[in-house]
């Protein structure tokens, strides 16, 4: 018996034949001897209600180089970056399908821009991290990021789990900046709300991918925030799983009303409509299950004498040595 397919039937058998890269090997860079500081990567889409916080957050915790790679973002995103005084902010229009033949094989394009970003700008940093526009690195106890990572000095490859927020009541989006709207987060670091970002030397980065990254002296082995090693197999281990000294926190919901558009769009990932949405929802019952209150962001801020979101979008980052170089 003779079947007939149409174009678009074609097409999803021709997709589903395909399988996605999960890691890519590189080169890195070869450090520059001037190297210092920590720089932030990040790919972004409309994002202009909070791209703004996020930088100038960042900014108060030390950082001043941003590379910030645009997936086509319709709004006023890029012009809100490039507004933000002080820093140094890199934006690269960024739209790449990619795939190759032989193997078939997708290698998505997030992924790419971490590599890019490592090979093009790495050379110049002792630390690059590799985090969303809904995620902010929080340090717990010190003034900034770089005086927690000087504890951290000796390794080259750092695991943050996920602290995962929820809407905090909020239905629709609020006039407050992130850190002072959504203060209520999961107390579960566990199953599906169990991932992590990382913070890496980038001149010995060898292997990429969104949730780990492999180095040359430590291979698949990586640190948490306390200097405790362990192997990718074994982060989920409860020992692993420090905030002690910096916090990721993950905003995943956002406002209720945000939360109904994150789940209408799909991801930078490529990841299937429908699984995506899936494991949103699956995510969102655990973060509102039994909500504790968490102000770890809003106490750094006040330590730094930001005390509300007005604090925070008037705030200029001082210049650093690496300014004046």
């Amino acid at each position: 018996m003779i079947e007939f397919f149409t174009e678009k039937a074609i097409s999803r058998l021709f997709k589903r034949s395909l399988s996605r890269a999960s890691r890519v090997d590189i080169i890195p860079p070869t450090p520059a001897p001037s190297r210092s500081g920590l720089a932030i990567c990040a790919i972004m889409r409309n994002e202009e209600r909070h791209i703004g916080d996020w930088l100038r957050f960042h900014a108060a915790a030390g950082v001043s180089d941003f590379y910030l790679y645009d997936n086509l973002s319709t709004d006023g995103t890029v012009q809100e970056a490039q507004n933000v005084p002080a820093v140094r902010t890199t934006i690269l229009p960024w739209k790449l399908s990619t795939t190759a033949n032989k193997p078939r094989i997708i290698i998505p394009q997030q992924i790419m821009a971490y590599c890019h970003a490592i090979c093009t700008f790495g050379s110049a940093y002792r630390w690059m991290a590799f985090i969303d526009i809904d995620e902010l690195l929080v340090p717990r106890h010190d003034q900034d990021i770089l005086q927690a990572l000087e504890r951290l000095n000796a390794y080259s490859n750092i695991s943050l789990p996920w602290v995962m927020y929820g809407s905090s009541g909020h239905d629709t989006p609020p006039e407050e900046a992130a850190p002072f709207a959504y203060v209520e987060r999961s107390p579960r670091q566990e199953g599906p709300l169990l991932n992590f970002k990382c913070i890496v030397d980038p001149s010995k980065v060898s292997q990429v991918s969104v949730h780990k990254f492999q180095t040359s002296d430590m291979g698949a082995n990586s640190f948490n925030d306390t200097g405790t090693v362990a192997n990718y197999k074994n982060r989920a281990n409860e020992e692993f799983l420090s905030t002690r000294n910096i916090q990721l926190n993950h905003y995943y919901t956002r406002s209720r009303l945000e939360l109904e558009a994150k789940m209408s769009k799909g991801a930078v990932s490529g990841v299937d409509r429908s699984k995506r949405q899936d494991a949103i929802r699956t995510k969102v019952s655990v973060i509102e299950e039994n909500p504790i209150a968490d102000k770890a962001a809003v106490d750094f801020l006040n330590r730094k004498g930001i005390y509300s979101s007005g604090d925070l979008r008037r705030f200029v980052r001082k210049p650093s040595m690496r300014d004046l170089q």
